[in-house]
């Protein structure tokens, strides 16, 4: 291997952080073989940004399709347990917990958090970042009919832990 590989016109490094590439320079799975069996944990997050009367509705329990907060975390839910069939190079992983939770500020936000765990060879965070994601996106179907003009995002993996990379914690600034 060279100590450089092409990479759709872009020189990658070999120690380049990006693993999902082969030497020929194409996508790959990663093997996670060898990788110790540790415990892993992601906290994700997103916002969906709305008018004041459709978050109203929601916390009253008024749209029509349905408890919306129940709904949706039962999507978040699912969407992690089956986030290898969306994303190409994660893998199946057995998860050992999913707690999807809702906040709001009370005005014209409403947040939702993913934690994600499991004991495995490798990390939960797009578990995490995909069930806040699912979630969101089912807060905008239910709620649709009131408003189609929410806002989804921004959202971001907040933590993880376990791993050879160490933990992670996103800066509150």
């Amino acid at each position: 291997m060279s100590d450089h590989e092409h990479h759709e016109g872009h020189a990658v490094s070999a120690e380049s952080p990006l693993t999902h590439f082969n030497e020929q320079g194409r996508a790959k799975m990663v093997d996670i073989t060898g990788k110790p069996q540790t415990k892993r944990t992601a906290i994700a997050t997103t916002t969906v940004a709305m008018k004041p009367s459709t978050l109203e509705l929601i916390k009253q329990g008024r749209i029509g399709k349905g408890d919306v907060l129940a709904v949706a975390q039962v999507a978040g839910i699912m969407a992690a347990k089956k986030t290898a069939d969306w994303i190409p190079m994660c893998h199946p992983l057995a998860l050992s917990g999913v707690d999807i939770s809702f906040s709001d500020n009370g005005k014209d936000e409403l947040y939702i958090q993913a934690l994600v765990k499991t004991t495995g060879p490798t990390g939960v965070e797009m578990e995490a970042l995909t069930a806040v994601s699912a979630a969101a996106l089912t807060v905008y179907d239910m709620c649709k009919a009131a408003q189609k003009d929410m806002i989804i995002g921004p959202t971001r993996l907040d933590a993880k832990t376990g791993g050879k990379n160490g933990d992670f914690q996103r800066d509150k600034s």
